[in-house]
């Protein structure tokens, strides 16, 4: 079943879905299957030649991770995908280099004799009933406006808490914003993207790196179901004043691999080409907020005991994104108050970020489904706000919904700014840097997973200082300094005291990392909770800071200036 928001404003609109469920009458259905080839023992291409089927970002981002190539990687062998497009009545529609497969559209005749080709080990079919949408492009074109840098709570709009909550407004303060890292949305449609205000950005910077229908096998994507729409926007939106997502920055590929009339398993097959797609481009991170268990014919429905990281067709594609190095991240799914409760897939792959949904407080979203897999693997990983997260219809109007659909977005938005901070870091030392920055970390559970991730904390994280075991989000009777690092021409951060630490003297005192007193700091008595401790004096660096009173001991933060 497709990820989509379970509750949202009266103000949705129905109308791309309603569209899409239209089908042409008297249109017989045409059966597509995945069909396995026995080996690539002809193949003409090579390992030693990679460059003939792997974009230079691809091998760079396998090099800078250490992933060696594998025959995995290899294309099928073109004389065998001559002999099934031989066979009359087989159309071949995509080829799986991963899976060392074609996908074949043809009647079950047609089938049969392709099965008994000397080329073919086996056969799975995709689709039992249904036909593809046809559905009038949205016209092209938009004028172009100049963004500006985040910086302030008003230029993020409504996009704010969930923006803030994850210490993303922070990461954009400090310079990382997502230039120069590729996300790929795989999802219904997206309609408006290319006429609507708070993606004219991505034209006028020529970060719309590229679009296809793997659906309808064209570059048809402004249509269809306006989900895509929406959660591309929680990253990808950049109209400060009105909605900022977490990498209004990065370069983006849109991917339309779900067909809205119908749910089969051949759209688990158009995200494995997908994600080979994304792969063969060198392209960084893929975005799922898609799901799958269950599917208009029953019989090919998967079973909770399936959800074991090694069954679902989308599980296993995505099992192979993350070892050739991209992080793949996905919703967990919304099932957590129903029937099912757990994952869907891809979210019981290993080796991904899987994200839950919690409020604008941190509280778990009751619709989130939860862990562990079937093969007791800790899931969801961390989450992020899912409940009431704000986005940008195809209208340009600013809505709230529901669903891990927006929870995954914004936090790969979030990997997105973190990664390009650390570049050369691995995709899954970026999972384990945002898993050892959430707010359970030192306890996670199959509800959260290690919590809300955060910024700063996965900042300190990389520089090697320990993380305090209370988790930096909210407010509470601890002592805390924010923003943490504190952004490069920032003139003070805040200082949050306990009521202990109130209505008392207290010197600040800050040390650098080779324990050299840098400067001293008297903060007079008063009731307030909050203080400015001024950090312009202060070079870039990491800062032990030391607070003393009076008749007690001393407590002690890590500061990190950027």
């Amino acid at each position: 079943m497709r990820i989509l928001i379970l509750l949202v404003m009266a103000c949705w609109s129905f109308t791309n879905r309603a569209a899409a469920a239209l089908r042409p009458p008297g249109v017989p259905t045409v059966r597509k299957h995945l069909v396995y080839l026995r080996d690539k023992a002809n193949t003409p291409y090579s390992l030693s030649a990679p460059q003939r089927f792997l974009t230079a970002r691809a091998l760079e981002r396998r090099t800078r991770q250490g992933i060696a190539l594998q025959s995995r990687d290899l294309p099928v062998d073109p004389v065998y995908v001559e002999q099934v497009q031989s066979v009359s009545g087989a159309k071949v529609w995509y080829t799986s280099r991963w899976f060392n497969a074609v996908v074949v559209e043809c009647d079950s005749a047609t089938l049969a004799v392709v099965q008994a080709l000397p080329c073919v080990r086996s056969a799975r079919t995709l689709n039992r009933s249904g036909v593809g949408v046809v559905v009038s492009p949205v016209g092209e074109g938009s004028a172009p406006t100049v963004a500006r840098p985040a910086g302030t709570r008003a230029d993020y709009g409504r996009a704010y808490a969930q923006t803030h909550q994850i210490g993303a407004d922070v990461m954009h303060d400090a310079g990382f914003r997502g230039e120069g890292m590729q996300i790929a949305v795989f999802d219904g449609g997206f309609p408006g993207v290319n006429t609507g205000a708070v993606f004219t950005s991505l034209y006028q910077e020529n970060r719309l790196a590229s679009v296809y229908n793997f659906v309808g096998r064209d570059q048809n994507v402004y249509q269809y179901d306006n989900h895509g729409t929406l959660v591309l926007s929680t990253m990808a939106g950049n109209q400060p004043g009105v909605f900022i997502g977490t990498a209004p920055q990065a370069t983006y590929h849109l991917f339309v691999t779900e067909d809205v009339a119908s749910e089969q398993p051949v759209e688990e097959v158009n995200w494995l080409i997908a994600a080979e797609r994304a792969d063969s481009l060198g392209i960084d991170i893929i975005n799922s907020s898609l799901g799958y268990n269950t599917f208009d014919a029953p019989s090919v429905d998967y079973t909770y005991a399936e959800l074991d990281g090694r069954t679902a067709l989308s599980t296993r594609a995505a099992t192979v994104a993350a070892r050739v190095g991209m992080l793949v991240v996905s919703s967990a799914g919304n099932e957590g108050n129903n029937r099912w409760r757990y994952l869907t897939a891809p979210a019981d792959a290993d080796s991904i970020l899987t994200v839950g949904a919690v409020d604008s407080l941190g509280a778990r979203a009751n619709f989130s489904s939860i862990g562990p897999t079937a093969d007791n693997r800790l899931k969801p990983n961390v989450s992020a706000m899912g409940r009431q997260a704000a986005f940008v219809y195809p209208s340009g109007a600013i809505g709230r919904g529901n669903g891990t659909s927006f929870s995954s977005p914004i936090t790969a938005g979030l990997a997105a700014g973190f990664w390009q901070a650390h570049p050369t870091l691995t995709a899954q030392q970026v999972i384990e840097y945002l898993q050892r920055s959430a707010s359970q970390a030192t306890t996670p559970d199959t509800l959260l997973g290690y919590g809300i991730p955060n910024f700063g904390r996965a900042q300190q994280a990389v520089a090697g200082i320990p993380l305090p075991t209370a988790p930096t989000v909210g407010v509470g009777n601890r002592v805390q300094l924010y923003p943490n690092p504190v952004p490069a021409g920032a003139a003070a951060c805040t200082l949050q005291l306990p009521a202990e630490l109130r209505s008392q003297p207290l010197e600040v005192r800050l040390y650098d990392v080779r324990g050299t007193l840098v400067t001293t700091l008297l903060l007079p008595a008063s009731n307030a909770a909050i203080v400015q401790l001024p950090t312009t004096a202060l070079r870039p660096g990491v800062y032990s800071c030391r607070l003393g009173r009076s008749g007690g001991p001393p407590y002690t933060l890590r500061l990190i200036r950027l």
